[in-house]
């Protein structure tokens, strides 16, 4: 349970308006957050930054809030960090309006890993939904924890494939702990809480509300080195994330697209602007100083019909009738050399008879055996 000391600090970060900067100047006047609960308005409003509203709405605070989002937090495994954690992030303690608290769940020391932002949109093309999968799963490999925002489209994609990959990654919530939104992602949502992590700054069970999804985009970008764009349109929410970057003085990449296609245009203009253009995994990872991502060995065994399979979903994902019209067989030969494939682990499948390969669109599978950079 947490001391008392840390309900009353809760209890004074969750008044409204009452940020980092309010937070600490009460800290310093009054010594602690609970003295500050216990302070008169008058006393309050001599602190420079307490309005006469601030100051009424900090000495009528719910002095029982901060128990009862506890409770909760713990009910399902979760917990809540403040700045004064070991736990806490560094990262969000160094950007502009940092957070004063975190409720997370599932492995919270990947807080403290180095870690790649990779946001996109919801809406997307089977090309977007590719190369944020194959950036994902690639850095994942690399050793570095995936962040981006839960939402559907790309950032559950970048999710998945990282922890397709065997890799980390952390969620970050526009929503209470407990609140899966939007509820296609349940899974997900089960699966992050298990093996990665989720963070937000909303008490457990608050609902979305349009400024939240703002709120947390500053969070994706300031808990990584650099943000990464796959797919984004002009006026896209993973824009909001781009711009936090360069706010906060980190690196944007993004990866170019078709110049007719709208929902690249938010990518080709951030490499415009300046954005770092990304053509393949090594471009991420010597941002991080890591060289060529690690290799993948191409079995030497493969039989002809293997590698043609390979050769058409390194383009892009199949769904097996498309893939058997491509390599000039029929569907029960395309499912018996792909379930080869799965079981090598060369080849993965989504919901509906859709393949992909692991291998990633740089690599050629015909000449060499060495893969992934």
């Amino acid at each position: 349970m947490a001391a008392v000391s840390d309900e009353a600090y809760l209890t004074l970060a969750l008044v409204p308006g009452i940020g980092r900067a309010r937070l600490e100047m009460l800290l310093a006047a009054f010594g602690s957050a609970h003295a500050a609960l216990e302070a008169p308005p008058d006393a309050l409003q001599r602190v420079p930054g307490i309005s006469p509203a601030a100051a009424t709405a900090i000495a009528s605070a719910d002095r029982a809030a901060a128990a009862r989002a506890l409770g909760r937090a713990r009910a399902m495994d979760g917990a809540v960090l403040l700045p004064a954690d070991a736990a806490f992030p560094q990262r969000l303690r160094e950007i502009p309006d940092a957070p004063t608290y975190l409720f997370v769940l599932g492995r919270t020391e990947l807080l403290a890993h180095e870690a790649l932002a990779v946001v996109g949109s919801r809406t997307h093309t089977r090309y977007g939904g590719e190369v944020t999968r194959h950036f994902a799963a690639g850095a994942a490999r690399a050793g570095l924890v995936v962040v981006s925002g839960m939402a559907r489209g790309l950032d559950a994609a970048a999710h998945g494939a990282a922890l397709d990959a065997g890799g980390d990654t952390v969620g970050i919530l526009g929503n209470g702990l407990g609140v899966v939104y939007p509820s296609a992602n349940r899974r997900l949502y089960e699966r992050m809480a298990a093996e990665g992590c989720l963070v937000t700054e909303f008490p457990p069970g608050e609902r979305p509300n349009a400024g939240s999804f703002q709120r947390r985009n500053r969070l994706i970008s300031g808990l990584a080195r650099a943000t990464l764009v796959t797919e984004a349109r002009e006026r896209s929410g993973a824009l909001i994330t781009a711009n936090c970057a360069l706010a906060q003085g980190r690196d944007v990449l993004a990866v170019p697209g078709p110049i007719t296609s709208p929902i690249s245009r938010g990518c080709n203009r951030l490499i415009q602007e300046g954005a770092k253009p990304v053509l393949g995994l090594r471009d991420v990872l010597e941002e991080y100083g890591l060289g060529d991502a690690p290799a993948v060995t191409l079995p030497s065994d493969l039989s002809d019909a293997e590698r043609r399979v390979l050769d058409v979903l390194i383009l892009g994902v199949e769904h097996v009738d498309e893939l058997a019209q491509r390599t000039s067989g029929s569907v029960a030969d395309a499912l018996a050399v792909l379930t080869s494939l799965e079981i090598r682990g060369l080849v993965s499948q989504a919901p509906g008879k859709v393949f992909r390969t692991v291998l990633g669109p740089e690599v050629p599978s015909r000449g060499g055996g060495r893969f992934g950079r």
